[in-house]
């Protein structure tokens, strides 16, 4: 191997790693403290999902570590009435960097959560530094500064940072394109599989972007590298099986995930629609920002290079070609829907739509490297970049995403790149070489530190006026946790934390076992069920709210139920506090295990109310003919609300039994309803697609029997006939009565398996209060495990008259096909590594006299015109 391509020594890659990981957290931090984030401001970092799923998540991990969680790694008991927790395992919490949260007190589960993105996205910049210096030899410290450059693209702080799962996918590109590295030359097999098993398992979506990205650099360094068909056959084969191995043994989780989805409510499908060209260049430059919108920021350091590979005479003119192309393919791919849809797994997610940008980051940071590594570029080279750089600034000041303050921010950034890289050009010769060179550092490490953290910042900002935001955790989450904790009975009865949420997944984050759950994962069964029943969502479905209604509380065993004021966070401006007191209402309510006379044998029908009484096999309502009015007393066309003057304050009329108490049903209007005489009204929160209102009580309805609701809608919506239901309290009580005289006397919960014991000659059907998910299993009995039957979307399980005892055990789809690949994968794993090592063994030793560094494997050596490098 030449001296000048030898790879560098473990302490140059570790001071490149360590200078890649300061930096990051450098100006990571930074970023907050000028944007006054949480928690170096006042600012909460808890918008979207970070809020909603993934510190809930994380709080859920930090009591099934500490031993507190109802549930453990099969079954979450704790959110939906009893969800498979595998799956989300798999999908939010399989990083390694996730089992840190134990280390935190769980009222720090917010800070927790960020030191966990921090450490992820400076070992993100290490690893890229390290692959660097695999690729090419060069200065330690420029391939720390553009492993910096990968960790705080635009991509990982405008959308990673506060999706941290996909973090583990800006780490495992360049770690898999090491994995990469070390298939072609044959070396380090066992590792490199382990890298693939790792980076699958800690976040396979991501994962699933990276590989396709690292495959391509695997492919260029192929044709780059151009070893005769034989050799480049065997490298491509090494590195197809490292792949496969390395996904089987993650196969466990990847599999159970995959079936997961097959299982989850569907949501919304997108078309998929690309940004405009000018707003594709904007995302190049600093602190610009938009949602939907590809961020490609690297730097102007590394963007410079970039742009400057194609004129810089000192790479081979293949590498420049090659590299080059790859990058404006890679990009292009953004653009177009069929490859859009293939970094996408086929499936145009519902958010944003360019989660695989990270690639191009991390292709466009190796593209600066191999310029740099070939020698600092020349003033000539350097003036062509920045024409091209002017060019793109140019093009992309007609983007709405560019901001004022991008300007000067742009400018400063330029001018210390431009300083820099001129300055490290004229430190290769003279006697001034190193003086030069550690100020072309400074002002290069200065220029990377100031537009990144004004970056970040600028990103930080702008998420919290374009997203929703929640509160960390504070007094209110403090006491619905402490009243939730006096209150809790399970197993022998349910605790919701209540429909005043605070985040969608409150059962995870303050505890108790409520409808709540936001995932991507939410079961269809689980979604549909409720809907049926009368119960709200947000997120197209895949986020299933609390239902505060008397009759599906003994449906589904809720005996406590928190009513907590309206979360102060949500309300603008936002004010300090709790919010006010916390109530926790009891009820005498069923066992988890009823029996029923007979199988389900209708399905549900339009009406919530009826269908909350084919659960609970009595009926209890009163369901009225309602009117819905304008101002004028007019009857509205369709039920139609809030569209135009005359409907400022519409009402529905009906009649009731005096002193039942009324519901109003209307899952497509937004305002707030208020029945005549009541005290307060009731809030509706609905929004085409995204939000469907839930079913809410009203109040007592008057003597006269006569009742009148008075809607303030706040946009348009409707009111569906058979929207008012009138519940005779007494009925319910004698139908719970029942429900628990002919229950289960006992019942016992652990992880995926609960137990009951019934009465004696008990017949019909048994009907468990969770969700009929895949995967159920159940035996009365000594009987032999079936699958679940269906009792309106609840587990059920006949029931002879001779058995006295119930068993339902969970086994998450997947898990057995994923576990019999994973042990396949390590099996090939062990063999191959047994032949690996007899293999060595009987090869003959290098001649003492080779140098240690010439002993590297020649299994791609270049044909004559090949990259060298490679």
């Amino acid at each position: 191997m030449d001296r000048t391509t030898r790879p560098e020594g473990p302490r140059t890659t570790a001071r490149a790693a360590l200078l890649a990981a300061v930096v990051t957290v450098t100006a990571f931090c930074a970023a907050d403290v000028l944007a006054r984030s949480r928690p170096f401001g006042p600012r909460t970092r808890d918008v979207n999902d970070l809020g909603n799923q993934y510190i809930p998540f994380h709080a859920h991990l930090w009591d099934l570590l500490h031993g507190r969680a109802d549930g453990g790694l099969l079954v979450n008991w704790q959110s939906g009435y009893g969800a498979g927790f595998l799956p989300d395992l798999g999908t939010y919490l399989g990083s390694p960097f996730a089992l840190l949260v134990a280390v935190f007190p769980r009222n720090e589960i917010d800070l927790a959560v960020y030191v966990i993105t921090v450490l992820k996205t400076a070992s993100a910049g290490a690893a890229m530094a390290w692959l660097l210096l695999a690729l090419r030899p060069g200065r330690w410290w420029a391939a720390g500064l553009l492993g910096a450059s990968y960790a705080l693209c635009g991509w990982s702080v405008a959308d990673a940072s506060y999706n941290p799962m996909w973090l583990d996918g800006l780490i495992a590109l360049p770690l898999l394109c090491l994995a990469g590295e070390w298939a072609l030359t044959g070396r380090r097999r066992v590792l490199g599989v382990l890298v693939v098993a790792l980076a699958w398992t800690a976040n396979f979506y991501t994962a699933y972007m990276a590989t396709l990205g690292a495959g391509l650099v695997l492919l260029l360094r192929l044709l780059l590298a151009d070893p005769p068909r034989r050799r480049a056959l065997a490298a491509a084969g090494r590195a197809a099986l490292t792949a496969a191995l390395g996904v089987g043994l993650a196969a466990p989780l990847v599999a159970v995930v995959y079936f997961g989805t097959e299982h989850a409510y569907p949501g919304r499908f997108h078309a998929f629609s690309p940004v405009p060209d000018q707003d594709l260049l904007a995302r190049l430059l600093p602190t610009t920002y938009g949602f939907g919108s590809p961020a490609l920021y690297v730097g102007l350091t590394a963007l410079l290079l970039a742009l400057a590979l194609p004129f810089h005479r000192a790479v081979p003119a293949r590498v420049r070609t090659g590299w080059t192309l790859l990058v404006l393919l890679v990009t292009l791919s953004l653009q177009w829907t069929p490859t859009h849809l293939l970094w996408h797994a086929f499936a145009t997610p519902q958010g944003s739509p360019y989660r695989q940008a990270f690639v191009v980051c991390g292709l466009l940071v190796i593209a600066a490297w191999h310029t740099l590594s070939y020698g600092p570029p020349p003033p000539r080279v350097l003036a062509a970049a920045a024409a091209l750089l002017a060019l793109v600034a140019v093009l992309a000041g007609r983007s709405h995403l560019v901001r004022p303050h991008t300007w000067p921010v742009l400018l400063l950034a330029a001018a210390g790149a431009l300083g820099g890289l001129a300055l490290l050009g004229r430190a290769d010769s003279g006697r001034r070489a190193r003086a030069l060179a550690g100020l072309a550092a400074v002002l290069l490490l200065g220029a990377q530190l100031g537009e990144s953290a004004a970056t970040s910042a600028a990103a930080t900002r702008a998420r919290l006026a374009h997203l929703d935001d929640y509160a960390p955790w504070g007094p209110r989450q403090q006491r619905q946790a402490a009243a939730i904790a006096r209150a809790d009975g399970w197993p022998r009865y349910r605790t919701d934390p209540g429909r005043e949420q605070t985040v969608a997944n409150d059962p995870l984050l303050v505890g108790g076992q409520g409808a709540q759950y936001y995932s991507s994962l939410t079961s269809d069964v689980l979604s549909r069920t409720l809907t049926a029943l009368g119960g709200g969502w947000t997120s197209r479905g895949r986020s299933v709210q609390s239902l505060d209604n008397p009759v599906t509380d003994v449906v589904f065993s809720v005996g406590a139920r928190v009513h907590s004021p309206p979360d102060p966070h949500q309300s603008r401006p936002p004010h300090d506090g709790g919010g006010g007191p916390v109530a926790v209402t009891r009820r005498d309510v069923p066992p988890l295990v009823t029996v029923r006379d007979a199988p389900a044998r209708t399905g549900f029908g339009p009406s919530p109310y009826r269908n909350q009484e084919l659960l609970l096999g009595s009926r209890v309502y009163t369901v009225p003919r309602t009117t819905v009015r304008d101002d004028a007393g007019r009857p509205a066309p369709g039920g139609r609300v809030g569209t135009g003057n005359a409907l400022v304050h519409p009402t529905v009329t009906a009649g009731c039994p005096a002193g039942s108490q009324v519901f109003l049903w209307a899952p497509h209007f937004s305002g707030t309803a208020r029945l005549d005489g009541a005290r307060a009204g009731a809030r509706f929160r609905f929004a085409h697609p995204r939000n469907r209102a839930a079913m809410e009580p009203l109040g007592p309805a008057p003597a006269s029997g006569r009742l009148r609701v008075t809607l303030t809608p706040d946009r348009p919506g409707r009111v569906p006939g058979g929207a008012v239901g009138c519940l005779d309290t007494g009925r319910l009580r004698a139908a719970a009565a029942r429900l628990t005289a002919t229950g289960a006397t006992r019942v016992t919960v652990s992880d995926g398996t609960l137990r009951a014991e019934l009465p004696a000659r008990s017949r019909g059907t048994a009907v468990v209060a969770v969700p009929r998910t895949a995967g159920w299993r159940c035996a009365a009995g000594g009987g032999r495990p079936r699958p679940a039957e269906s009792y309106h979307g609840l587990i059920a399980v006949p029931l002879d008259g001779a058995s006295t005892s119930l068993t339902c055990t969970f086994h998450p789809p997947g898990l057995r096909l994923g576990t019999a690949v994973g042990a396949a994968s390590l099996l090939t794993l062990a063999v191959l590594a047994v032949l690996g090592a007899v293999r060595r063994r009987r090869a003959p030793a290098p001649h003492p006299t080779t140098p240690p560094r010439e002993r590297v494997t020649t299994a791609l050596r270049p044909r004559p015109g090949g990259d060298p490098s490679c």
